[in-house]
């Protein structure tokens, strides 16, 4: 008979999930044989994901249940660019196949390890959520996602008095330009526009 693993309450404390936890890539494979793997950040400035050394692990969506668990936890050792994706090697991975079983793990951190945005820029996740009005006072509806086009993001926006989920030809689409976008108050919770009903 084993005893069973104990925590300091510090460990027990580091490893609790974080209620503002934020899904910001996912690995992708094995990179190496010395333990390093792939990451595939879900934004182009992936600043959240070099900004905290503890990610936390999510298996993906459509991973067999009870076959090659994935740690809740990962330490991170050291963190890179390479081609056009990130590679990192982390604390108790130390060969390929210890890389490989982290395959299509979906990675979290805290929201309170984001850099501080500049004025007039916005995490797309604090967007979402936010009420829609334009300058008649009229309500266009709820954010629910960005579209990114390239040159600029686009809102998609649930209109009032849908419920979800809606059909894509339903959404309001905004770009997110200072041509049509007036305010954005994270405070109030609120995204004022020049953007009809009608449009």
């Amino acid at each position: 008979m084993t005893a069973p693993e104990t925590r300091s309450p510090a460990e027990a404390a580091e490893a609790a999930w974080p209620d503002d936890a934020i899904e910001v890539a996912r690995i992708a494979d094995a990179w190496g044989i010395k333990g390093w793997f792939k990451v595939h950040a879900h934004s182009a400035d992936p600043q959240a994901i070099f900004a905290t050394r503890r990610w936390f692990l999510k298996p993906a969506e459509n991973a067999i249940p009870g076959k090659g668990a994935v740690p809740g936890l990962l330490k991170i050792l050291s963190l890179r660019e390479h081609g056009d994706g990130l590679v990192a090697s982390a604390e108790g991975v130390s060969d390929r196949n210890g890389a490989e079983a982290l395959r299509g793990a979906r990675v979290f951190v805290s929201r309170t390890h984001f850099p501080k945005a500049d004025p007039d820029e916005f995490y797309w996740v604090d967007l979402v959520g936010l009420t829609v009005v334009n300058r008649q006072g009229e309500t266009l509806g709820e954010v629910i996602g960005l579209l990114d086009t390239g040159p600029h993001a686009v809102l998609r926006i649930q209109p009032a008095g849908l419920t979800a989920p809606v059909k894509p030809e339903q959404e309001r689409l905004i770009p997110f330009v200072s041509a049509f976008v007036d305010d954005v108050s994270l405070q109030e919770r609120r995204i004022a526009v020049d953007w009809g009903l009608d449009f």
